[in-house]
Formats: structure tokens, sequence, C-alpha cells
């Protein structure tokens, strides 16, 4: 959890992912469409990658990743992303960042 914690404070947008995701790869690729650049962290790619999975189910996404953390903070999966975008409420949280 306190890898997490950490590395969703590094940038102001972290998305955690896993390389073969495809919803994941859509919310990378919708914050790239909006000028903002996350970090990306896969995490099927990390050694603590199974551990970090289980902490992100812990704070609520469901299904793990991708979790999308806006100034350190848990926003959500995929869905709360695009209801978010599509209510026009996505772009005043990324204001920093575009």
């Amino acid at each position: 959890m306190e890898k997490i914690k950490s590395l969703a404070s590094e940038k102001g947008v972290v998305i955690f992912s896993k390389s073969s995701c495809c919803m994941c790869y859509s919310v990378a690729v919708l914050f790239n469409d909006l000028g903002v650049r996350p970090a990306v962290h896969e995490i099927d790619h990390d050694p603590e990658g199974r551990e970090m999975e289980r902490a992100l189910v812990k704070l609520g996404c469901s299904g793990a990743v991708p979790a999308v953390f806006i100034d350190g903070k848990f926003v959500g999966s995929t869905q709360e992303i695009l209801s978010l975008h599509l209510s026009g409420s996505l772009m005043p949280l990324l204001k920093l960042y575009v």
C-alpha cells in the first residue's frame, strides 16, 4: 500500500495499468488526447505487482486496473473516469496538468 501511495504522488496524474489491458490503454489515450501526460505504472512488470493489485482493489478499484490517481488521490477506474469526462467534470480536475 505504501508503494501505491508513493507512486501515486510522484506526478499529478498517475495511472496504474497492465500492459495487456485494453481499457488501461483507452484511459491513457483519453488523458493524452486531453493534453495530459500521465505517469503510467504497469503493475504486471513490477515484482510487487500482485501486492499492488490487491492494494488497488482494497482502495475500491473495481478490477484493479486501470486505477487513476489525480493529485495523489484515487479518482477511479474506467467507468468513473469516462463518467467524469462525459459530464464535463474531469477537465477541472486536470486544469493544472493541461
